[in-house]
C-alpha cells in the first residue's frame, strides 16, 4: 500500500454487522465456520450486545445485537436492500485455492445451503464454468442466519495493474 495518502493500512480491525438473536449467530460463526470468539461486550442495562470472531491474519468480523432494535427483514427485502449503497452486499472471507471445493463439501456436510463453485473471470460473462486464463477469483456463496451473503474466495492469480481500467490508474499508469 502506498503512503502517499497520509495512510497505511494493515488490513480490517474488524467489519461489524448486526445479529437478531446472538447465541444463534454464535452456533453459526464459532461452531459451524470455526471462527473462534475473542471478544464479548454486553452493554449496560440489557442495551444490547456487540461479539467479536477471529477471521484470521488478525482480523474480525463482528456483530451488534439491539434487543430493541427493529425486526429483521425478508430475504427479499434483504435481498433489495444489498443493492442500495450504503447497504453492504456480501463478506468474502479468503481461503486457499486448494480448498474451495472441499469447504464447499463440509458446507454442505453442515446443511449449509451453498453455490456452485463460480470462476470468475474477464469474459463478457464475468464467469465461466472452467478455470482460464483470465480467472482471477473462484467463489462459493452461501448465507448466515440472519441472510447475510457470505462467500468464500479464492484468489486464483495474482491482480496486476492490467486488471484495473486505464481510467482509473493514476497519472503515473499505476492502479
Amino acid at each position: 500500500m502506498s503512503e502517499e495518502s497520509g495512510f497505511r493500512f494493515r488490513g480490517i480491525n474488524h467489519l461489524a454487522l448486526t445479529s437478531s438473536d446472538m447465541d444463534r449467530t454464535i452456533r453459526f460463526y464459532r461452531d459451524v465456520l470455526g471462527m473462534p470468539l475473542t471478544k464479548t461486550i454486553d452493554f449496560p442495562g440489557g442495551r444490547g450486545k456487540h461479539y467479536f470472531f477471529d477471521i484470521g491474519g488478525g482480523d474480525s468480523i463482528a456483530f451488534f445485537e439491539f434487543p430493541k432494535g427493529p425486526k429483521p427483514v425478508d430475504r427479499k427485502t434483504l435481498g433489495q436492500m444489498a443493492a442500495t449503497p450504503g447497504m453492504m452486499h456480501h463478506v468474502a472471507f479468503d481461503v486457499a485455492p486448494e480448498d474451495i471445493e472441499r469447504y464447499r463439501d463440509r458446507l454442505i456436510a453442515k446443511g449449509i445451503e451453498v453455490t456452485e463453485v463460480v470462476n470468475h473471470d474477464d469474459t463478457e460473462k464475468g464467469a465461466s464454468p472452467e478455470i482460464n486464463e483470465s480467472t482471477f477469483v473462484r467463489s462459493i456463496y452461501f448465507r448466515d442466519p440472519d441472510g447475510f451473503q457470505l462467500e468464500f474466495a479464492a484468489w486464483a492469480r495474482p491482480l496486476v495493474v492490467q486488471d484495473v481500467k486505464p481510467e482509473y490508474r493514476d497519472n503515473q499508469g499505476r492502479a
